[in-house]
């Protein structure tokens, strides 16, 4: 939507010209695949010219009908003849992809790795940019090295809670699970843990921590990598993670980029069997305020990877959508460090080079497997022949190797130099558990070495939370969320009873333990069993698929209550089964009995009982009949939920003898002591809800729905018509009520807040400064490389499947007129809300402080999380549409979460940024404060507890 000439001569608007943004669109159809497993799929021909690789399967109607065979081939088959529908997609053309290297703060990097591209042949530069195919190397994806320079090889490994495929690592609590400890401080330090934990085991690139799924859709395969439905909530919890990460010398990467809020049909073909992934179609203000806003956190905390994602938005593929890529990430967030693709994501060679890609993963073509590269010798071609300028090239090589400096991995005492002639590697494979194996498991080197080294990096033994069981077990407790605790029955003490209460003399006390969720895995007894954790089987502690983990144990909730509970005092009765018809005779006699219940969820390459995205919110394997039978029976009953998000609970919650509720998220490896840690109130129950529980699916609206059939069925379309109004916020604008609402949880002691007050920092004013003039990017040389050094050396050893950058003598690479895309040669004007990472510096600018006293009125020393919201002024107009702005009734802007003793009191102060009181203008192409009307500023303790209001 590009704004008029009137508009442009608006007072103070000279500089901001308006770039065009989106609007919501009825798109059509593409291609893509799944990180994961191999999978036997059809491959679709691969078509070549000179100039260049084909751009999104169809450009030329003139090279279709030089291929006219192939076509015929296409048209058997109905889901190729729907992708070659697709041309470029609808979003917004944005060329070229900006240079690196353009802010201070990556200066000294950008320094060094110019001085080391420029030194690389064309080959090294596309090792440094291309994976080396499915496990051909030990990592879920390596890059090849860039051994003439010394640049070694890089292993990217998932993921977000533990390394993938790798032992005696730690399995953490879940993202969502971090989320609800609404501690900055724990984000901060699960993320420091993982990154040291990656860096020991060699991993340079790790995979998460994941923003995207942000939680549209509460039934989501993928939200509990996520930190919740929030964009503050969850921004915050990504950069704090990416903080902690990078500390440890680790490239952290922000995925998924972007709108990727399911699993079904994410991708074409394999498990949905459509001819083109699911387009996300989203407008410019939805995208900017909501998806876009935790990954504008990530870049500003200096994350230095992301990762494109799977599916369309507005029907471009985002990993070769410029708009999103060249103009959103790396002009207006000032993104300096690699875009890599999700796990078969990259849908085109030249398209997604143009359009900003930087890294291709794990290398393969379109299919698992294949081993037939959109880069990789096509990349070299390109540059040859001139359809992917060397500066593009430069670029890509350049953001990589930046990265490598500015994480600071050519310290040769953090990371082991390889040896003369050897590569640099990790001490594990992700392919084979046994000491011994394959350096290059896929292909037909047979030699072998150690390949596992099972080095421990958990920490055991060492001092505090140095020691990762101590810390994991921690941040699982205060994941815990307590909802319901009716005649304060929690927190128990050791003998069973009230925690100020002791037993009389000789009384023993009855606890019943049941339901399948509380126990270890049945007959095998082992957490992983099932692989990528893709089942639901005994406790559930972790979601499944890619960004799963290992466990190196799994201490299950009766292990811990038989662990915790004085043996002298109380009885526990275990029926561990979701069968009502196990129930004990004696029931009715137990004083407290705990039922255990979940629901399981993951990533869409695997399915458990017809399920990834979930199919409802209620528990799963019979888990409201348990706690309907538990609860009619016995004296009074603990429900604790083990859940990948919310859970519809309304079957049971307000039964008369069901007197508290835990929901206790995916706690990770320490799930039992971390329960018995609140349970036994050795913790308080501080963890705060990360999302909405409604009454009902229905209640979260039409865009809280997944889509389980394709619509269109050769082009599945979802559009973001709910714009900013999802969880809370829908909520809210419809007057609907809760179960709980989003940043709920109960106590063990009492809260006061009090004296609210408001300090002004600076005068409203509509926009931010002007964008910075930014550092000039390196200079390398331009010139094309002659064909010769680009052919396969004599007397090289290629290795099957092994993906190379080098050509066959025989293949052609003459120079040609390459059809570029429309739009490519249009002048691009830099956005005004650039200038910075994370967009223009004035955006982090605080405007205003909120400050409250907080005082614990109770008995026992506890935990609180402060909130601030803020509404927005009503009749807002924007000038330069004319348009009323519509809000939220409230939205979160910021939360500290203190811990203050019984009787004590703690002020506290939140800063709210120039960003936190702004809207995307879609016509400005900027964020906008208003300066009329008045902010509503209030703060509580959730988002419908809110008993201090001042006005701004």
């Amino acid at each position: 939507m590009d704004s008029s000439d009137e508009d442009q001569e608006l007072e103070l608007l000279s500089q901001y010209r308006p770039r065009g943004g989106w609007s919501p669109t009825k798109p059509k159809g593409k291609r893509s695949d799944r990180k994961g497993k191999a999978k036997e799929e059809p491959q679709p021909p691969h078509l070549r010219r000179k100039g260049g690789w084909i751009r999104s399967r169809v450009v030329l109607y003139a090279v279709i009908a030089a291929l006219a065979a192939i076509i015929i081939w296409l048209s058997l088959h109905r889901f190729k003849k729907a992708a070659s529908k697709s041309r470029d997609g609808e979003s917004p053309a944005w060329y070229p992809s900006p240079l690196g290297g353009t802010l201070k703060e990556w200066n000294a990097s950008y320094s060094k790795a110019s001085k080391l591209v420029a030194k690389m042949s064309l080959p090294e530069k596309v090792n440094v940019t291309t994976g080396t195919g499915w496990e051909t190397n030990l990592c879920v994806g390596n890059t090849a090295p860039a051994s003439e320079v010394g640049f070694p090889m890089l292993c990217l490994q998932d993921g977000p809670l533990g390394i993938r495929f790798a032992d005696n690592a730690t399995l953490w609590p879940a993202a969502v699970t971090t989320s609800a400890t609404w501690s900055k401080d724990l984000m901060y330090k699960r993320g420091r843990a993982l990154g040291k934990e990656h860096r020991l085991k060699g991993v340079n690139i790790l995979l998460g921590p994941s923003m995207g799924p942000l939680g549209r859709m509460p039934g989501g395969g993928r939200n509990w990598e996520g930190f919740g439905p929030d964009p503050v909530l969850a921004g915050i919890a990504a950069a704090e993670t990416i903080r902690g990460i990078q500390d440890e010398g680790v490239i952290a990467t922000a995925k998924h980029y972007i709108a990727n809020e399911q699993e079904h049909f994410r991708q074409e073909g394999g498990e949905w069997g459509v001819p083109n992934s699911l387009s996300s179609n989203i407008d410019d203000r939805t995208l900017h305020e909501l998806y876009l806003w935790p990954f504008q956190d990530s870049i500003k905390a200096g994350v230095a990877s992301v990762m494109c994602s799977y599916n369309k938005v507005n029907n471009s593929y985002a990993c070769q959508n410029s708009k999103l890529m060249n103009d959103i990430l790396k002009d207006e967030l000032g993104f300096q460090g690699f875009i890599q693709s999700d796990w078969l994501a990259q849908r085109s060679g030249v398209a997604s080079a143009l359009a900003g890609l930087d890294m291709t993963m794990p290398g393969d073509g379109p299919n698992w497997a294949d081993y037939n590269s959109f880069w990789g010798p096509n990349l070299s071609e390109a540059v040859l022949n001139g359809s992917v300028p060397i500066q593009r090239m430069n670029d890509m090589a350049l953001r990589t190797v930046a990265a490598w400096y500015q994480l600071e991995q050519d310290n040769e005492t953090v990371w082991q130099k390889p040896s003369a002639g050897e590569d640099a590697r990790p001490n594990f494979s992700s392919f084979t558990n046994d000491r011994i194996g394959k350096l290059h498991p896929v292909t037909d080197d047979e030699s072998e070495t150690v390949v596992n080294m099972y080095v421990d990096v958990q920490g055991e033994g060492e001092e505090g939370e140095n020691d990762h069981r101590v810390l994991a077990q921690k941040i699982a407790a205060e994941g815990h969320v307590l909802v319901k605790n009716e005649d304060d029955l929690l927190p128990l003490n050791v003998h069973g009873l009230s925690y100020d209460q002791q037993p009389k003399k000789d009384q023993n006390i009855a606890i019943g333990v049941f339901g399948e969720d509380a126990g270890p895995v049945q007959d095998a007894k082992w957490p992983n069993q099932c692989e990528d954790r893709a089942c639901n089987e005994g406790t559930l502690a972790t979601g499944w698929g890619s960004g799963a983990a290992e466990f190196p144990f799994l201490e299950t909730p009766i292990h811990a209550l038989q662990s915790s509970f004085a043996k002298e005092s109380v009885t526990l009765i275990t029926s561990l089964t979701n069968d009502v018809k196990k129930l004990p005779a004696s029931i009715q006699d137990i004083d407290v009995c705990l039922a255990f219940v979940n629901s399981d969820a993951g990533e869409g390459f695997h399915t458990w009982e017809g399920i990834n995205d979930r199919k409802d919110l209620h528990t799963q394997k019979g888990g409201d009949e348990l706690v309907k039978a538990v609860a009619d029976k016995c004296k009074q009953t603990v429900v604790i939920v083990h859940a990948v998000g919310p859970v519809v609970i309304e079957d049971w919650v307000d039964h008369p003898k069901v007197k508290a509720v835990i929901l206790a998220n995916l706690p990770g490896e320490k799930s039992g002591f971390a329960l018995t840690d609140v349970l036994l109130g050795l913790e308080d129950a501080s963890g705060r809800l990360p999302y909405t529980v409604g009454k009902s699916l229905k209640d979260y609206g039409p865009g809280g729905q997944i889509m389980f059939k394709p619509k269109p069925p050769d082009a599945p379309q979802q559009d973001f018509e709910e714009g900013l109004l999802i969880d809370y916020r829908h909520f809210d604008n419809k007057s609907i009520e809760p179960r709980y609402e989003f940043g709920y949880g109960l106590s063990y002691t009492t809260w006061q807040l009090s004296a609210l007050r408001l300090e002004p920092i600076r005068e409203k004013s509509p926009f931010p400064l002007p964008r910075p003039d930014l550092e000039q990017p390196p200079t390398l040389p331009t010139s094309v490389p002659d064909r010769a050094t680009v052919d396969f050396p004599s007397n090289f050893r290629k290795l099957s499947k092994y993906i190379y950058p080098y050509l066959e003598p025989e293949r052609d690479a003459t120079p040609g007129d390459y059809p570029y895309p429309d739009g490519y040669n249009t002048l691009q004007q830099p956005s005004p809300a650039g200038g910075g990472e994370g967009g223009n510096p004035s955006l982090w600018d605080e405007h205003l402080a909120v400050s409250v006293t907080i005082r614990n009125t109770g008995q026992r020393k506890g935990k609180q999380t402060v909130q601030v919201y803020v509404s927005f002024p009503d009749n807002v107009i924007d000038d330069s549409t004319g348009g009323h702005i519509e809000f939220p009734s409230r939205v979160l802007r910021g939360f500290e979460k203190v811990e203050v003793p019984p009787g004590g009191q703690m002020d506290i102060r939140i800063p709210l940024t120039r960003r936190d009181l702004s809207y995307w203008s879609v016509g400005y192409q900027n964020w906008v404060m208003p300066t009329v009307g008045q902010f509503n500023i209030s703060v509580g303790t959730s988002s419908r507890n809110l008993p201090l209001m001042v006005q701004w």
